[in-house]
């Protein structure tokens, strides 16, 4: 049914179990999988601890490490199932955007993803990556909570 999944982390553990249950659905399908993880841009004027910790060179090497280290959790889930894989990094302030670009761009058939649950106030002040691919997207997405 599902030929190319596409998986996207944020590096928590509700996202790596959502990885784990993706690349064994693509293994009982005989789908290949394509891991996505989209870096927050630096900016000078921010809320994010690692940005205002670092100067712009030092947060984008640990960025680009610790986008690595996200696919590659991925990669090597998807080599020990023996299941296809390749992976995209792109850097953004809308993840839910790239997320759905890179769906569209990869010929995606489904998206498997996290929850992680904001519910009430909380949910709808900060609403979620997952709830805007839902919003916004074509492509259908399993949601793991």
């Amino acid at each position: 049914m599902f030929k190319h999944i596409l998986l996207p982390t944020d590096g928590s553990e509700l996202s790596l179990l959502a990885i784990e249950h993706g690349v064994a659905l693509a293994k009982a399908m005989g789908a290949r999988v394509t891991g996505f993880h989209a870096a927050p841009p630096f900016h000078t004027f921010t809320h994010e601890w690692m940005q205002l910790e670092f100067t712009r060179e030092e947060y984008l090497r640990v960025s680009a490490e610790q986008t690595a280290n996200m696919l590659g959790v991925i990669e090597s889930a998807a080599r020990t199932a023996g299941v296809a894989c390749d992976t995209v990094s792109t850097t953004s302030d809308h993840p839910y955007a790239d997320i759905l670009k890179t769906a569209t761009e990869r010929d995606c058939d489904l998206i498997v993803m996290a929850s992680h649950g904001r519910r009430g106030v909380k949910g709808l002040l900060l609403g979620s990556e997952t709830q805007k691919v839902l919003t916004h997207g074509n492509v259908p997405v399993l949601v793991y909570r």
